[in-house]
């Protein structure tokens, strides 16, 4: 059973930076690729980046705009997303989660973390 733990949220101004941090455990073999997520208030859960445990294959989605980046160490089994020129837009809670597979979409992911909370203010 996988379990994920969220750290690294807080509380930002406009165009400064957060790294979150996500730790894997409880058995990751079967875990191919980590994804980041984010939710705010009445809107749908979006995908932001995921990079893949092997080869470190990365994505991002658009609105990432170059700010963003993941990276992962493999020895110990933690996801980052280093987070720069942060802007309002950006805040939601943060999820991390893990595919067996590789997608961009919440359905390819199976297990997933309790999420940590980003605020950027204006």
């Amino acid at each position: 059973q996988v379990q994920l733990v969220e750290s690294g949220g807080g509380l930002v101004q406009a165009g400064g930076s957060l790294r979150l941090s996500c730790a894997a455990s409880g058995g990751t073999f079967s875990s191919y690729a980590m994804g980041w997520f984010r939710q705010a208030p009445g809107k749908e859960r979006e995908f932001v980046a995921a990079v893949t445990w092997g080869g470190g294959t990365t994505y991002y989605a658009d609105f990432v705009e170059g700010r963003f980046t993941i990276s992962r160490d493999n020895a110990k089994t933690t996801v980052f997303l280093q987070m720069n020129s942060l802007k309002p837009e950006d805040t939601a809670v943060y999820y991390c989660a893990s595919s067996p597979n590789w997608g961009t979409r919440a359905s390819s992911y199976n297990y997933w973390g309790q999420g940590t909370q980003v605020t950027v203010s204006s």
